[in-house]
């Protein structure tokens, strides 16, 4: 007898249960619901750690997860940012600089493979920094809005923080890879 579900994608199925909630998080945001939407949000960011923590905890590291964990944290970041500058609270310029980062990242990661082979992505100190910054700039959005305490210096602070971390996050990607060509090829794993 087969199993329905194989208990080692159970951190696959968290990250895409993360993926599913980026539109719950847009319509809530769209009906200006920011009691709710910050609700959603620490969902998913407690979903990320789960994740990530079976993961590791029990060796069901996958290179589907690998793919899929990223590319959930992006979805809603980015989603959260366009909806937030949709909404005013956020300048046009900065979901610019955010998108065309993470564009520039998935872009130079794509030119690299092909020309290169497949190599082994690791987000830098800087970019986790960069990442903590764009979810703090959130959060505080939405506690305020949601408490009705719009405190604008602090918002402010944040906004150039994450632009800052941004473009220095992505120049230091390109550093990385085009300069010092510090990108470790990826091992094929032999699972037997």
């Amino acid at each position: 007898m087969t199993e329905i579900v194989n208990i080692s994608h159970l951190p696959n199925l968290i990250t895409l249960s993360r993926i599913a909630l980026a539109p719950v998080l847009i319509l809530l945001l769209k009906e200006e619901q920011y009691a709710a939407s910050l609700g959603v949000f620490i969902i998913a960011g407690i979903s990320d750690g789960l994740d990530g923590f079976i993961a590791k905890r029990f060796n069901f590291v996958s290179r589907l997860g690998s793919i899929l964990d990223p590319l959930a944290d992006k979805i809603l970041l980015v989603s959260t940012y366009v909806m937030l500058t949709v909404l005013e609270h956020l300048p046009f310029w900065l979901v610019l600089t955010v998108v065309f980062r993470d564009l520039l990242i998935i872009g130079g990661y794509l030119v690299y493979t092909s020309m290169v082979g497949p190599v082994q992505m690791r987000p830098s100190w800087l970019s986790k920094f960069n990442t903590l910054m764009q979810i703090l700039l959130v959060i505080m959005i939405l506690i305020q809005h949601a408490l009705g305490l719009v405190y604008a210096p602090l918002v402010n602070v944040l906004i150039y923080a994450v632009l800052l971390t941004t473009v220095a996050s992505g120049v230091h990607y390109l550093w990385i890879w085009a300069v010092m060509k510090e990108v470790e090829p990826l091992r094929e794993r032999h699972d037997r």
